[in-house]
């Protein structure tokens, strides 16, 4: 079987590194937060550009308090988009405030600029680009348009470490970016963990406050705060790993494109180049039109794939929010019919591409 996702390979390259990572930790008796997660904090926002970083126990934790700290809640609107994991709809209602969801680019999956504006009410606070599958939204158009509605920009980087756009950074170019280190991320722990970037001191300070109980110091709480607060083993463990992201995702890159050319031809669309983008390929989501025959297909030959996502947000049950029906956001919906995601991981060999390709090909040929 050729597995979606091979963290243990991953790990088996690294492990005398983890290893004496994770005991260091455990001799120090820092266990929740403490001087490895101080240290990573730094570490990755140097890497993403930004002046500050917090760390926090999710992805879903750091999109919550990016939202808090930004002063949205009950009565406030945050513009985002549907073809993405709940958790970026949930963080949104987690604050009290209501997500309107706008449809997203025919090419790069991300968030269509153009249907901004129009979704644009007094109750407007913030919009919520989702770089989706590791490529980066049209962040300056984005931007632009919050600049001149006095509008917070968040950015969900969950699946974005080390995507750039126009040479920066993804989750550094609006005013707070937020990823996740779920383990099957680029830059994954091994357990959970997120983090906020931000060049803002007071949006730091404020998350800083709200991920331990809203503490200003030890017992004297300003904020009504959570613990949301990131393990110290995981801060150790995510300082090892984010040594060779760089590495990993020049592997990545190479991966796509040798999908690209494998599948050349085969009748199917494959993951965009966006001009001035660097796609990272968090995710590499090819489109068919029979997609769940050729999941099928694939699985029958022992190769495991993926669907991110098949039902959008707006027609998830639990997020039926403002009475969104089916074809009201009708790229979404087509995206999330088709769309099939193959093993992607740095360390999937030629052969194990060469035998993905061959099965894709003979199931749109018609064969087995």
């Amino acid at each position: 079987m050729i597995p979606f996702v091979d963290l243990r390979t991953q790990y088996g390259s690294i492990k005398d590194e983890i290893n004496e990572a994770v005991m260091r930790t455990l001799d120090s008796g820092q266990f929740v937060l403490g001087s490895e997660v101080a240290a990573f904090e730094k570490e990755f926002a140097a890497f993403c550009g930004t002046s500050h970083a917090v760390a926090v126990n999710s992805g879903t934790s750091a999109l919550h308090l990016a939202l808090l700290a930004a002063g949205i809640g009950p009565g406030d609107e945050v513009i985002t988009v549907s073809f993405t994991f709940v958790a970026t709809t949930a963080a949104i209602l987690y604050t009290g405030a209501t997500p309107v969801f706008v449809d997203i680019d025919p090419l790069s999956y991300t968030m269509d600029a153009s249907r901004i504006e129009e979704r644009i009410t007094e109750r407007t606070k913030a919009v919520l680009p989702v770089h989706i599958h590791g490529q980066p939204a049209d962040m300056d158009a984005i931007v632009a348009i919050a600049r001149r509605h006095g509008l917070i920009v968040i950015e969900d980087a969950a699946q974005a470490h080390g995507a750039e756009y126009k040479g920066r950074k993804a989750g550094g170019i609006g005013d707070m970016g937020c990823f996740s280190f779920y383990p099957g991320k680029n830059l994954g722990a091994y357990g959970e963990g997120g983090i906020v970037v931000t060049n803002s001191p007071a949006y730091d300070r404020t998350i800083r406050m709200l991920r331990d109980w809203g503490q200003a110091e030890k017992y004297h709480h300003v904020l009504r705060g959570f613990n949301y607060r990131m393990e110290g083993i995981q801060g150790a463990i995510l300082r090892v790993k984010l040594r060779y992201l760089e590495q990993w995702t020049a592997l990545r890159k190479e991966r796509a494109a040798t999908y690209g050319r494998l599948l050349e031809g085969a009748g199917m669309k494959m993951p965009a180049e966006v001009p001035s983008t660097e796609h990272v390929y968090h995710v590499y989501a090819i489109r068919a039109s029979d997609r769940d025959g050729l999941q099928k297909h694939l699985q029958e030959n022992q190769v495991q794939t993926n669907i991110h996502y098949p039902v959008p947000v707006h027609l998830q049950k639990a997020y039926a929010i403002n009475g969104y029906r089916e074809g009201d956001l009708p790229v979404t919906e087509q995206v999330s019919r088709e769309t099939l995601s193959l093993p992607m991981y740095p360390e999937l060999s030629t052969e194990q591409q060469t035998f993905v390709a061959g099965k894709i090909i003979s199931f749109q040929n018609g064969g087995k």
